[in-house]
């Protein structure tokens, strides 16, 4: 799965680098600011390709979603906000987006990515199989972004209020050394892969979804036990362990 990761990079500058059109900055002020802690219902940057006009070309876009989807059809409390009672959907399975009813309408048109410097999981004590888990840090061996193959929703009360956007990601099941982590991780599309994701006038195409994803240069460290609370959020959180002081690399 993917519970938590980290995003350095400002909206405004991966719109920049991605070629896209920023719609995130300014609509919160967190938005900018690094988060090497991650956690659900926090507002992320996502990418999107949408139309201003059905009939102009779709665009690229970089928008602030609330990680962890809401389906149109969920309720409103009498507060006014979402009637949650089941577990966040921060995560979609790769083989069920296309069938689960929770996924099933955004796979048709509402896809995005999640960019992010890289995600943590939690490996089971090898003995026991149990806690104290150990934490690692995945993430792309050069520094750039990982790109994560998402969907998202439009959330309303009622017909006059302010739409709310809401995004998972989608995981597959785990590849090589990774799998020794953890059995799931997000799938990682590649740059010539995002069009056809984010096409908003294709179908999904099941061919993105099935494929192992390419773990080639993501790098694997073990780093502080800091990370376990979403209290802490700082640089250090992706510091190597004192116990483990370097870090491998897939080939």
């Amino acid at each position: 799965m993917c519970g938590r990761f980290a995003v350095t990079t400002d909206p405004a500058l991966l719109a920049e680098k991605i070629k896209a059109i920023d719609e995130a900055t300014g609509t919160s002020e967190r938005s900018s600011e690094p988060n090497y802690n991650v956690a659900p219902t926090t507002a992320i940057a996502t990418v999107v390709t949408r139309h201003d006009e059905p009939d102009d070309e779709a665009t690229r876009r970089v928008r602030l979603m609330r990680w962890g989807l809401l389906p149109p059809w969920v309720k409103a409390g009498p507060d006014g906000a979402p009637d949650t009672k089941g577990p966040l959907l921060i995560n979609a399975r790769a083989d069920k987006v296309a069938t689960s009813p929770a996924f099933r309408g955004s796979a048709k048109s509402k896809r995005c990515l999640v960019p992010m410097d890289g995600w943590y999981e939690w490996q089971p004590n090898p003995e026991t199989g149990k806690s104290p888990k150990t934490p690692f840090f995945m993430h792309r061996n050069d520094g750039e972004p990982l790109f994560m193959a998402g969907l998202w929703s439009v959330w309303k009360p009622d017909k006059q209020a302010d739409p709310l956007l809401s995004c998972t990601i989608i995981t597959t099941d785990a590849v090589g050394e990774l799998a020794e982590i953890h059995d799931r991780m997000p799938l990682i599309l590649a740059e010539d892969e995002w069009d056809a994701w984010l096409d908003p006038d294709a179908p999904l195409d099941p061919d993105l979804l099935a494929r192992p994803p390419d773990i080639g240069g993501i790098a694997v460290r073990q780093v502080s036990t800091l990370v376990n609370s979403v209290r802490n959020n700082g640089s250090e959180l992706l510091q190597p362990a004192e116990s483990q002081p370097g870090q491998m690399t897939l080939l």
